[in-house]
């Protein structure tokens, strides 16, 4: 909360003279979505700033164009919380609702936003496929999957880029680098990487129930 606050407070040039959101910050979506994202957190002066997840940084702008390709986006840009975006049978999380120092939540910092994610988790009653940014969002996914006592995996879950759980309730889990800019910068992911998986993701959707994942 601190931090969040913090960086408000004290604006980059860039954003100077801009009012902060400065609060957690509510998942998104369709309430009907068969895809389900799980990310990090809020960037300290992308969601923190804009009031909605993945929205006004980098890394917003590599998902948005990625789910807009696969079509789960209206457009895509994600450039603050009334530019028009909408999301098609898609909803985005996180496993972090504030802004934390350097992305890097604390234990305690999962402990008290992980009621929300389990909330969502209940509500969402037609997820098919979970996109996991990330590996603490992959983490925080399947740590919540246990808190509700859902169906384990059919084998021991494996993170890397592209690697999918199937559960036992038919749900597939496709784990993703983060498009921090780390990963982009470096490389280590880029677009058609990116694209990749949410081109994957509906085709998991639109697979008829019970078929091969």
């Amino acid at each position: 909360m601190a931090h969040r606050e913090a960086v408000a407070a004290k604006p980059p040039p860039r954003y100077a003279g801009q009012r902060y959101w400065a609060r957690p910050l509510p998942g998104f979506g369709d309430p009907r979505a068969r895809l389900l994202l799980v990310g990090l957190a809020p960037a300290a002066h992308g969601g923190n700033r804009t009031g909605r997840m993945f929205t006004g940084d980098r890394s917003g702008d590599w998902l948005f164009d990625a789910l807009h390709h696969a079509g789960f986006a209206s457009q895509p840009t994600s450039v603050h919380r009334d530019d028009g975006l909408r999301l098609r049978d898609a909803y985005i999380t996180a496993t972090i609702r504030c802004a934390p120092p350097a992305n890097k939540p604390l234990p305690a910092e999962s402990a008290r936003c992980e009621p929300y994610l389990l909330e969502e988790l209940r509500r969402l009653e037609r997820t098919r496929v979970v996109v996991a940014l990330g590996r603490i969002g992959w983490q925080g996914y399947l740590r919540a999957r246990k808190r509700l006592a859902l169906a384990p995996p059919s084998r021991p879950p494996q993170f890397g880029h592209g690697t999918a759980t199937t559960f036992a309730d038919g749900v597939t889990l496709l784990a993703s680098y983060h498009p921090s800019q780390q990963n982009t910068f470096t490389g280590k992911l880029t677009r058609p990487m990116l694209r990749g998986i949410f081109e994957r993701a509906r085709d998991l959707v639109a697979a008829p129930v019970g078929a091969s994942q």
